[in-house]
């Protein structure tokens, strides 16, 4: 769910010549501070839907976030509330991230990635805007689904075999000779 209406996800622009004006660039940001923005946005989120008051979670946003008001973005995610969704796994578990963090062409903070939980997976979408020389929240889009494996579309058994399977190949011999010690 994205909880900033009208969030747009910048993409590569061009100019009326067709060529590349700006493209996504790697962020210059140590662990430590992606580590810090992601569990410090999806923390608040969580606190914000057990207790139903998205006040905090609006005034930790930058300038373009807080237009959300509170009651809006309990509206936004009102849903998750309701499932009553705990996200609490952020603060010890390690994120798997998708999307390294990169600076689009818009000068926002871009990353998403997953918590590899089990039984549910907290997967995350995140984007932020620099505001008074810090990032701010200014997208969140998070969304639960299974964390446990899954089996395969076709059992195993039923797959199609090679018609021509016959043993597998040698391994390659590789004779090892010791050497010898030669007298001066």
């Amino acid at each position: 769910m994205t909880a900033s209406p009208g969030v747009a996800w910048a993409q590569t622009k061009k100019t009326d010549k067709g060529d590349k004006v700006h493209a996504a660039r790697p962020a210059s940001i140590d662990r430590n501070g992606v580590l810090i923005l992601i569990r410090g946005t999806l923390l608040a989120l969580d606190q914000a839907n057990k207790t139903g008051n998205y006040t905090v979670l609006r005034d930790l946003g930058s300038p373009n976030f807080q237009a959300n008001s509170a009651a809006g973005l309990g509206d936004v995610f009102a849903n998750q509330r309701k499932q009553a969704l705990d996200f609490g796994a952020v603060a010890v578990l390690e994120p798997q991230l998708t999307l390294l963090p990169q600076i689009e062409p818009n000068g926002m903070l871009h990353m998403a990635g997953f918590f590899p939980s089990v039984p549910m997976q907290v997967n995350f979408e995140l984007l932020f805007e620099p505001a008074n020389r810090q990032w701010k929240i200014y997208g969140v889009s998070v969304n639960l689904t299974s964390g446990s494996p899954q089996a395969p579309a076709t059992p195993v058994a039923e797959q199609q075999k090679p018609d021509d399977a016959g043993p597998p190949p040698d391994a390659p011999s590789m004779a090892v000779v010791p050497k010898t010690k030669t007298k001066p």
